[in-house]
């Protein structure tokens, strides 16, 4: 079982930065896949950035790639950061950090994701 708890979440100004902090409970979080999902009011959750077990491989949305940065510390912190610049107010959303135990390539749909954080509020006043 983990448990993901995301932080870093704010309101800002379009073209602010900010960087979202996502930490696993447990000592095995190497063994995951991570990635970012994003959900705003009335819509799907959508893929933002998905990052490989160590770290070498990332995976962006085409809306958010440029922008942002998925990355992860697999020693010190045992947490994955999510660093978005340049942001724009169709990326306001509730920010969701997951965990997948597949093999292969980071999962760009939801559902290969067993682990779910409440998630972060981000919102991007124009």
């Amino acid at each position: 079982q983990v448990q993901l708890a995301e932080s870093g979440g704010g309101l800002v100004q379009a073209g602010d930065s900010l960087r979202l902090s996502c930490a696993p409970s447990g000592r095995t979080f190497g063994r995951y896949i991570m990635g970012w999902f994003r959900q705003a009011p009335v819509k799907e959750r959508e893929f933002v950035a998905a990052i490989s077990r160590d770290g070498t491989s990332s995976y962006y949305a085409d809306s958010v790639k440029g922008r942002f940065t998925i990355s992860r510390d697999n020693v010190a912190t045992n947490t994955v950061y999510l660093q978005m610049n340049s942001l724009k107010p169709e990326d306001t959303a509730v920010y969701h950090c997951a965990a997948s135990g597949v093999g292969g390539t980071p999962p760009t749909s939801p559902g290969p994701y067993g682990f779910w954080g409440r998630g972060t509020q981000v919102a991007v006043s124009s």
